[in-house]
């Protein structure tokens, strides 16, 4: 067994809508990013890439790369999941948050879980998101963007 843990946080631009989880949610902002910005996916890939000791989203799909300008980020996390694999290496669970003062997420997360379980190619009750606020503090309390954590197990195949 491997467990890896991932972070990522992006702030808030022009825009209507964020996309968590490969979910677009309609908001008054967007998000800043070279991506299309998925902060929970960015955290899913750092998580699966450290628990296999492959490093982190950022060497495997650099912002400096015109390739990945503003692409889904379900793309990055299938590409993910495949390179796991090539080292004998499955998805047990993950067990994620996303902080956000705004947007109210709780109507989208079995959005969020159905894609993620998808991409991950695991059953649906092994995955696993939760949003909070910060009850107004720091930089997601102030509204000036959007964090999240995920935890994963990976077994060998």
């Amino acid at each position: 067994m491997r467990v890896g843990h991932g972070f990522d946080a992006h702030r808030f631009g022009p825009g209507d809508h964020v996309v968590l989880g490969g979910v677009a949610i309609p908001h008054d902002q967007g998000l800043v990013a070279h991506s299309d910005g998925d902060v929970l996916i960015h955290a899913i890939c750092d998580a699966l890439l450290g628990a296999a000791a492959l490093g982190d989203i950022g060497r495997h799909f650099p912002d400096s790369d015109e390739a990945w300008k503003d692409v889904d980020s379900r793309i990055l996390l299938r590409r993910v999941v495949e390179e796991i694999a090539r080292h004998g290496l499955v998805v047990g669970n993950l067990d994620s948050t996303v902080i956000a003062q705004q947007p109210r997420l709780g109507r989208h997360i079995d959005g969020m879980r159905q894609n993620l379980a998808a991409d991950l190619k695991v059953a649906l009750n092994r995955v696993n998101v939760k949003a909070t606020t910060t009850e107004r503090m720091g930089y997601t309390g102030r509204g000036e963007g959007i964090a999240a954590h995920a935890v994963v197990l990976l077994l060998d195949e």
